[in-house]
């Protein structure tokens, strides 16, 4: 599949690229912090192997659509979480999401990596609509999607639990 979306996006201080086999330990240090993971998914913690299997699943779906979920890293190269697209079969709509680790939270990385995940999906994806699903505790997740424009259009199941449906304005 041709690749739809850029393959690497810069930001002023952030770096959007997919994933590689060198950011397994990284990310995966990310995705075994309870306090990252606990809206996400399941709503756990992952082990080194589910992150390593959802690193391919991310790959898979640049393969399979040829956009997906892109590694966050500063400029640097330090991986801090992802940040993209999820369109899988029997998903809500074309989703942005994201994942920051902890220690990044409070800094305006995911704002200014909102912005321009924002972009590619209006303007290289062509996409019309966009939403973010969000568990309704995660409050700091609402007010990035508020910052960036999205309103709460309803509530959905997600992966049997309630997630708030928010839609970004075309």
């Amino acid at each position: 599949m041709k690749n739809l979306a850029p393959l690497r996006v810069e930001t002023e201080r952030l770096v959007l690229r997919q994933f590689t086999l060198a950011d397994h330990e990284q990310y995966a240090r990310i995705c075994a912090d309870p306090d990252v993971m606990r809206y996400v998914g399941m709503g756990t913690p992952n082990t080194p192997e589910v992150t390593w299997r959802v690193m391919a699943g991310m790959l898979g779906h640049w393969q399979m659509l040829g956009y997906g979920l892109y590694a966050l890293t500063l400029k640097d190269g330090t991986v801090i979480g992802h940040f993209g697209f999820i369109d899988v079969m029997g998903w809500p709509s074309f989703e942005l999401a994201y994942v920051l680790g902890r220690d990044y939270w409070g800094h305006g990385y995911a704002r200014e990596a909102g912005v321009a995940a924002l972009k590619v999906a209006r303007e290289d994806l062509k996409k019309s609509r966009i939403i973010s699903l969000i568990r309704p505790p995660n409050a700091p997740s609402i007010k990035l999607a508020k910052s960036l424009g999205a309103t709460l259009e309803g509530t959905v199941d997600l992966m049997g639990s309630p997630a708030e449906l928010y839609v970004y304005p075309r």
